[in-house]
């Protein structure tokens, strides 16, 4: 590593000069606290690009999730089936309800929950008469899972689905945006998404119902009265006004976030997919992804390096990468928990790497990536530099 080199991030914060306006006026409005204004204002365009009826700002995505579960009546003990492949939220979220996480692997396909083995295992605790109290399925890596079949495996059992959309804001399935499918969705504005508010999340949803009881519980669950009065236990989960205001600068160029990544994808791709063993996640015919993440896989004997070997010499350049999401049930705080299938989600943790892809890289920064990965491939010539 030189001196000279700047630190590449794997998806770094991408903000503009709205975000700084809308931020002002918060701040000069003196509403500074969670709820106000801007808060209202980026629920509400955030329904409509979800395609949802309401939607309400939180603190976190997890924090999204919990509510999510806490809406649908879960039980201490209580199963709830989800992806394996996902960030650890997703989990720790079912243990915030005293749950049960029940993994399950993903497909080749899209890299998300396996429809095939779902259908499987709802059919086997059908007949057991142990249906878990949902399916809480995670979209991974800027794109969807496959709703079209994962919605009808779930209706035939009346098992309710949670979409962690915590990564995919902006893609789509058919026609129809990330978060618009199942009961509840989530999203999460983390500092690293395609969209960031610092910290947030939003809950989505048709029910006005849930969405009404997700702000009582958000909001500590205070009662009607003009002591503090609390009849239930709630959380501290709500959105402050200026980080809403943030957000919502940031959704006015969510389109052109999603273009630029799926720029950066091309021509990860363009300059890559040649290299023996080197598979980029795929995108199915229907699917468009927001490619927030590059992923890409590393058979090591064709390739000549495994990705251990390739996010070393990365980060000897100074770039940051990271392995495709560690399969939950691989993780000591989980390993006691029911895993169906399995092989898929461990080979893509074993062989996958995700690559810069934040939208404000410059083509210098690209190529600095490219460079790096293509020479520690064996079927690539090195250059002699003069």
């Amino acid at each position: 590593m030189t001196a000279s080199s700047p630190r590449l991030y794997l998806s770094a914060p991408h903000m503009g000069s709205r975000e700084r306006e809308l931020l002002l006026d918060a701040f000069d409005s003196n509403w500074i606290a969670p709820l106000g204004p801007h808060v209202d204002a980026f629920e509400r365009e955030f329904a409509a690009i979800s395609g949802r009826q309401h939607a309400v700002a939180v603190s976190s995505g997890t924090a999204a999730l919990h509510l999510c579960l806490r809406l649908l009546d879960v039980q201490p003990g209580d199963d709830i089936v989800t992806s394996s492949l996902t960030f650890v939220a997703t989990a720790n979220s079912i243990r915030y309800a005293n749950a049960k996480p029940v993994f399950l692997d993903s497909d080749e396909e899209t890299w998300n929950m396996d429809p095939a083995l779902l259908a499987e295992e709802l059919d086997r605790r059908s007949r057991q008469n142990r249906l878990p109290a949902a399916v809480m399925v995670v979209d991974v890596n800027g794109q969807c899972a496959n709703y079209t079949r994962i919605s009808e495996i779930c209706e035939t059992h009346n098992v309710p689905i949670i979409e962690d959309a915590a990564e995919s804001l902006g893609a789509s399935l058919n026609g129809k945006p990330a978060g618009s499918f199942g009961e509840l969705s989530c999203f999460s504005f983390n500092g690293n998404k395609i969209i960031t508010t610092s910290g947030g999340g939003m809950l989505v949803t048709d029910n006005e119902a849930w969405a009404k009881q997700a702000r009582y519980l958000a909001t500590q669950a205070r009662d009607p009265a003009p002591h503090y009065e609390h009849s239930v236990t709630g959380y501290n989960y709500r959105m402050s006004n200026l980080l809403a205001a943030i957000g919502r600068g940031q959704l006015q160029v969510l389109a052109d976030r999603v273009d630029r990544r799926r720029e950066i994808f091309a021509l990860y791709r363009e300059t890559l997919g040649e290299l023996p063993g080197v598979q980029f996640m795929p995108e199915p015919d229907g699917f468009h992804s927001t490619r927030w993440l590059t992923a890409l896989t590393i058979d090591a004997g064709r390739f000549g390096a495994d990705r251990e070997q390739v996010r070393l010499a990365l980060e000897e350049a100074n770039i940051e990468s990271r392995p495709v999401w560690k399969p939950m049930h691989m993780q000591p705080a989980f390993a006691d928990c029911e895993m169906i299938g399995g092989k898929v989600c461990e080979r893509l943790f074993r062989d996958g790497l995700c690559l810069p892809s934040g939208s404000s890289m410059s083509q210098a920064d690209q190529d600095r990536v490219i460079k790096i990965v293509r020479s520690q491939c064996s079927a690539v010539t090195p250059t002699i530099s003069a």
